[in-house]
């Protein structure tokens, strides 16, 4: 396992949008751990973040200006370079869901845990950390 290195599910990236405390870990442990997150999960937040915001009569400017200014801190992977991990990353999460290969493989490709809301990775074969214990890795 590579030390202070962390692949972040999207379920963060708009945890990190909408409240303060996923946001103020990510600035805090920014300098001393490395955050990735697939491209693709980047593309969900964009996707998933004016859906919500609308659901509330919200503008989803700010929003978007804020999960922007994360987007410093995180280290975006491009599909060419998670997709050596594929088939081991779709294995893995084929009875799951499936569609989540790319957290996986970018994980798998970095030898390092997955901090997520989403119990479809527990399971997996790959470490995972939840909001509620995440501070346990970053006191590691």
């Amino acid at each position: 396992m590579t030390p202070n290195i962390l692949v972040l599910d999207a379920n963060i990236l708009i945890r990190a949008v909408l409240g303060e405390k996923v946001r103020k870990l990510l600035v805090t442990f920014n300098d001393s751990v490395d955050f990735f997150t697939p491209d693709i999960c980047m593309e969900d937040a964009r996707k998933y973040l004016p859906i919500l915001f609308k659901k509330h009569s919200l503008p989803i400017e700010p929003a978007l200006n804020v999960l922007s200014s994360l987007e410093c801190m995180l280290q975006i992977v491009d599909k060419s370079m998670y997709q050596e991990r594929a088939v081991e990353a779709q294995q893995r999460m084929k009875n799951r869901d499936i569609l989540d290969w790319p957290i996986a493989a970018t994980a798998l490709l970095l030898n390092c845990p997955i901090w997520t809301e989403d119990k479809d990775f527990f399971g997996s074969g790959i470490p995972t950390w939840t909001t509620d214990r995440i501070h346990l890795f970053f006191e590691s």
